[in-house]
């Protein structure tokens, strides 16, 4: 039977990318589950609406298993995303003017890695979180926050009750609704009649341009363009009226958006964007032609460097247990017998093993326990990062590897 767009409901007939089966790239298994032998994978399939050019994946997994109470993403384990999440506060203030009469909300809070800063600056604020243990990690940190999945019934039930917001933010979640259309109708039921809401997503034009594949796994349901998310927003009273453009996860968009009535005036950048997204040929179904086999080319390139290095005898480490890294690894086939561990900052992934490959997760103390000839950073969007974290890798001579586009050999 042929699928229908999550959105216009039109035949999916073109394929994007075909991944195969993989297990759910969030989902860690503990030495118990390892043993038990009960890890479960799921078609990965990328298709493009012919009609809207919504690029989406299948949704064989219902949202509630894959956000769940063991859900393993802590926002605040990123330095730098907890920095670009106060420099957004910052921003949204100086820019609309926000107070103590001011409510910002947020929809997928997380650990409370962004509304912290607006309630250091005594602006009242509201997460939503479907998962529990960051939810409780976000109300430790001082953030209200609620356990809920947000759509147009919740929306509807929060702003019955008075929750009506100024500012509401969607950082990194509107591609992991697999109801996209009911999504985006809460927040404008939730959004006062002026109020400003802000999505950040990556941007579709980056994973073609720059073949970022690593970044279609189960949870992210839609691959976004201008294109695409502008007519989501049209069928729901809303518009876009500015955009920024963000180096966050390869290449990200930050859009502005309001209700269609709101005085907010459209700028040149937004303008642009559509200009660069038409001339990049989003609009035409043959620019998303042709995109599986520079994905094999990358995975290909990748494989050769590792059986070149383990020829020479080297010992090669991963860094970032990274939902991006495991949609990598499992793809090329690579396992226990190719890279010996991975490292990671997340106290919960640690003394887990990764989906699918099961290599093991230790703690970044441990790097200099291991001493990798080359350490493989799988999340290359915070790849300085870590390398400013890691520098002593060099000490042993040991060198930093990214795969994505092509395989880098950093000194």
């Amino acid at each position: 039977m042929t699928p229908l767009c999550r959105f216009c409901r039109a035949p999916l007939t073109e394929t994007f990318l075909n991944l195969g089966d993989q297990p759910l790239a969030n989902s860690y298994l503990t030495p118990e589950q390892l043993e038990a032998g009960t890890e479960r994978a799921f078609p990965l399939h990328a298709r493009v609406c012919g009609r809207c050019f919504l690029v989406q994946v299948d949704d064989p997994v219902a949202a509630d298993e894959i956000f769940d109470e063991g859900y393993a993403y802590f926002s605040s384990y990123s330095a730098s995303w907890v920095e670009h999440a106060r420099r957004y506060a910052e921003a949204m203030r100086a820019r609309f003017g926000l107070g103590a009469d001011s409510l910002v909300v947020e929809v997928a809070s997380n650990d409370g890695y962004l509304l912290q800063h607006f309630v250091a600056m005594g602006v009242p604020v509201l997460g939503i979180e479907p998962t529990l243990g960051t939810a409780d990690a976000a109300r430790a940190k001082g953030v209200p926050t609620e356990v809920m999945f947000f759509g147009a019934e919740t929306g509807q039930a929060l702003a019955d009750r008075g929750a009506r917001a100024d500012l509401m933010a969607a950082n990194n979640v509107l591609a992991h609704v697999p109801d996209i259309g009911d999504f985006v109708e809460g927040f404008r039921r939730v959004l006062k009649p002026e109020g400003v809401l802000t999505f950040e997503f990556p941007h579709l034009l980056n994973l073609i341009e720059q073949v970022q594949f690593d970044t279609i796994y189960h949870e992210h349901f839609s691959y976004l363009s201008l294109l695409a998310v502008e007519q989501v927003l049209k069928a729901h009273g809303l518009r876009s009226f500015d955009v920024e453009f963000l180096t966050t996860h390869g290449g990200s968009l930050r859009l502005f958006c309001a209700h269609q009535g709101a005085g907010h005036a459209e700028t040149e950048a937004l303008r642009a964007l559509r200009d660069r997204e038409a001339a990049a040929g989003l609009a035409r179904i043959e620019t998303y032609r042709g995109f599986a086999p520079k994905v094999a080319a990358v995975r290909d390139e990748f494989l050769a460097f590792l059986d070149k290095a383990k020829a020479e005898g080297k010992r090669i480490a991963a860094y970032g247990a990274a939902a991006k890294g495991n949609t990598f690894l499992n793809y090329a086939g690579v396992g226990r017998g190719d890279i010996v561990a991975a490292f990671d900052a997340n106290p919960v992934k640690q003394g887990r093993f990764l989906p699918g490959s099961h290599i093991p997760v230790l703690a970044p103390d441990k790097v200099a326990e291991v001493r990798p000839d080359y350490l493989l950073i799988l999340p290359w969007n915070i790849k300085d990062e870590i390398i400013a974290q890691l520098a002593y890798v060099r000490d042993w001579g040991g060198r930093f590897v990214i795969a994505t586009p092509h395989v880098q050999v950093l000194d």
